[in-house]
């Protein structure tokens, strides 16, 4: 008895030390009050905004097929292991526009996120191709049925498929011949923005009858040769397609973006906006369904504008805010978080910040985190008084997770529990930096 009591006590007292070095308190005094806080606005009040006026605009686009030899993990949802066919084909695609001062290039990938891994290595890169732009943005269409391998990390390696090299290298090899194929086939364009309602298509997923981002929002570069390519954005999740659904695929983004350009555009580029809070009105789960809806939101993209506008003055600005955190927050309660190191060593680099870029009167906000739509009405309000429009989107090269509106913090959805990765407070702390960015912008 005695014996059994000591292993007992032993037992207990190392159960208790693994707890006490990997579990600890949830941090909710007021962000407001955070160093980091004040640091960070402070950073973006002073930070520069590079760039120039140019006398014309300058555009090209290009594309490459990065579909793998041999099929790897799906990614998204839940571990699928590897896809069991190519239901669509994967790409990379580039846009790069200049005034003839200042050059800026979108790099988009059909893939859950852009790892701040492969985003490092895609840079350096590019930079060692001689390309280098003077702005490099990164945007992801978020397919949940999409590739794997650009994940490093115990979590990666768990859930997301991995970190293979060769399929890094892959990727940078052909993010650089995309590149390469716009900058070749620069000519003078001209460039309007368009806004189109297709609140049918999209719902918030968390409560009935919320607020919600509807909108379509697209930046249309049109060549003197009548060629042209659309670089748009929506806040439904692509997540049409099963998560028993074993095929590689763009989900509803790659359809949609066949549909346009098919109709007029000869290039289309589909960046994820606000996706938090976000689901698609599918009519159903299968490639076909997924087609359908697709083809439902071409037609109110082509029948439901909103708003139009050309941007006449070539001026190309832009800029990046590195954002201060809370310590990492991931919950296992309410109340009750991991610690810091395990949360490192199970996520690795999140790298925070905020990629800005104003183009004529259009600004564009890029952003780390998975961006609720419900605040996109207000901040679009406040860029009209500014004389601006407004385009936000996700995937930048950074990921911290989740940023939803606080008072859902304490409410059981995945989104506000095991993916909202750096505490309460950031729904208002994000809010307030594109706040200040639109109103810095719109001096």
């Amino acid at each position: 008895m005695s014996r059994f009591l000591k292993i007992l006590s032993w037992s207990f007292g190392v159960l208790l030390l693994i707890i006490l070095a990997t579990i600890t308190r949830v941090d909710r005094s007021p962000i407001e009050e955070q160093e980091f806080y004040h640091e960070t606005f402070d950073r973006l009040e002073k930070t520069p905004w590079q760039g120039s006026e140019g006398g014309f605009w300058l555009a090209g686009w290009g594309k490459a097929n990065v579909t793998p030899d041999k099929p790897v993990d799906l990614v998204g949802y839940a571990p699928r292991g590897p896809y069991e066919f190519v239901q669509d084909s994967s790409f990379v695609k580039a846009i790069t526009l200049s005034n003839g001062k200042t050059q800026i290039a979108w790099l988009n990938f059909e893939l859950l996120i852009v790892h701040p891994a492969l985003a490092k290595a895609v840079e350096e890169g590019v930079a060692n191709s001689g390309l280098a732009p003077d702005q490099l943005i990164f945007t992801a269409t978020h397919t949940h049925s999409g590739m794997s391998g650009y994940m490093p990390g115990a979590i990666g390696k768990l859930a997301f498929g991995g970190y293979d090299q060769e399929i890094v290298d892959h990727l940078v090899n052909k993010s650089i011949e995309a590149l390469r194929f716009a900058v070749s086939t620069q000519d003078t364009v001209s460039l309007s923005y368009r806004k189109v309602d297709a609140g049918k298509y999209v719902a918030n997923r968390f409560i009935k009858d919320a607020p919600y981002d509807p909108f379509v929002r697209q930046l249309i570069f049109s060549k003197r040769t009548g060629e042209k390519a659309a670089f748009f954005t929506y806040s439904a999740h692509a997540t049409c397609l099963s998560s028993k659904f074993m095929g590689l695929s763009g989900d509803y983004p790659k359809y949609l973006t066949r549909a346009l350009e098919a109709r007029e555009y000869e290039f289309a580029m589909f960046a994820a906006g606000t996706v938090g809070s976000h689901r698609p009105l599918s009519p159903g789960n299968t490639p076909e369904k997924v087609q359908a809806y697709a083809a439902s939101l071409d037609s109110a993209i082509w029948l439901r504008m909103t708003q139009f506008a050309t941007l006449k003055t070539p001026r190309i600005l832009h800029s990046r805010l590195d954002i201060g955190l809370r310590e990492p927050h991931l919950r296992i309660t309410d109340n009750l978080r991991i610690r810091p190191w395990l949360f490192n060593y199970l996520l690795g680099e999140t790298n925070p910040h905020l990629d800005f870029t104003q183009i004529g009167n259009l600004l564009l906000i890029t952003s780390s985190g998975e961006i609720s739509g419900v605040f996109y009405e207000e901040w679009e309000k406040l860029a009209k008084e500014k004389g601006l429009n407004l385009i936000v989107t996700t995937f930048n090269g950074g990921y911290i997770g989740y940023i939803t509106p606080d008072e859902l913090y304490d409410e059981h959805y995945h989104e506000v529990r095991e993916t909202n990765w750096y505490g309460p407070g950031n729904g208002h702390y994000f809010d307030q930096l594109i706040r200040k960015t639109i109103s810095k912008s719109g001096r």
